[in-house]
């Protein structure tokens, strides 16, 4: 008999050592969260004794922002990081868009997340993945009621953001690069060939995302309104993403200096990077009008295939 007390008092010692683990999403969760429990258990940070403090663990995103690139996608991300109920990846995780970090699986993924808590939403930044062809379907399979977040700006004003990065990373390195004259025209024509033009034709990528996602779970943030007045943007967001509204007027101001909005958080100021906001090149006016001709009839087709209109040229 006392062999078979002690038995039972160690056979609960080990049970309470074995850790908790957060589930990958609440109770309410909708379809298809479950199904992120099986394919990649949360990796816990453990502690000394073995346990998770905090319950805090690495989930998969319940939120991606697919983009696009020169956007405005870092700002989105860190406004949105003010939420105190978001735990966002810092780095551009190029998952579903890299074949070398695809073939690593679910699990290297996941490794690339914050440590969050579970009633925490985890999201992650990759602009490329909006106009790459393969990832809607690689991003469906992962998790069919994922939340989506894409932010555009005008079509014309993003291909010269697009340029004038690429230009400042030749610059930077002492290399030449050739005006952005020379990439719009070939042979006396528009070049249709150039990527920047291809990353602005929204519908063609939209279209392709709307094959595997509703559009009510593709949440479209207006860049130029964010960079002008980004509060009720963010407030949008919030509510599609059902997050409490937590972040209000007062975690933003204009910096006059800088030329757009900085965050204030608990009393820290902080501003994108300076790499952010930088002045386009100049552009001939004839061939900027051209520029904004040539997206005419293509943002019409995203107007409709989306149900709403942007202020763009």
């Amino acid at each position: 008999m006392a062999a078979l007390l002690l038995g039972a008092v160690l056979l609960v010692a080990q049970l309470q050592l074995v850790p908790s683990r957060p589930a990958a999403a609440s109770a309410g969760a909708e379809p298809g969260q479950q199904e992120l429990v099986q394919k990649a258990a949360p990796l816990q940070d453990k502690g000394p004794a073995g346990a998770a403090p905090n319950g805090s663990a690495q989930q998969l995103p319940q939120t991606i922002i697919i983009g696009v690139r020169k956007g405005g996608t870092r700002a989105l991300l860190e406004m949105l990081s003010l939420h105190p109920d978001v735990a966002a990846a810092e780095n551009e995780v190029h998952f579903f868009d890299w074949e070398e970090h695809y073939s690593q699986g679910l699990g290297w993924y996941l490794s690339q997340m914050p440590l969050s808590v579970a009633h925490q939403l985890t999201v992650e930044k990759t602009p490329a993945y909006f106009t790459s062809p393969k990832v809607p379907a690689r991003v469906h399979s992962m998790n069919p009621a994922i939340r989506l977040l894409l932010i555009l700006r005008d079509p014309s004003e993003r291909v010269l953001s697009d340029y004038t990065q690429v230009l400042y990373n030749h610059v930077q390195k002492r290399k030449p690069y050739p005006s952005i004259e020379e990439f719009l025209v070939r042979d006396g024509r528009f070049n249709v060939d150039y990527k920047a033009l291809n990353r602005s034709l929204y519908h063609v990528h939209m279209r392709n995302w709307l094959r595997f996602f509703p559009r009510r779970h593709i949440h479209i943030v207006d860049g130029d309104r964010l960079i002008r007045d980004p509060f009720p943007e963010i407030q949008k967001v919030e509510r599609f993403l059902k997050l409490s509204p937590q972040i209000n007027a007062s975690n933003f101001y204009f910096n006059k200096t800088k030329g757009f909005y900085c965050l204030r958080d608990g009393g820290r100021d902080r501003c994108l990077h300076e790499s952010k906001g930088r002045a386009h090149p100049h552009v001939d006016p004839k061939l900027l009008n051209k520029l904004h001709e040539y997206f005419h009839e293509p943002n019409k087709k995203f107007f409709e295939l989306v149900g709403r209109t942007f202020d763009w040229h």
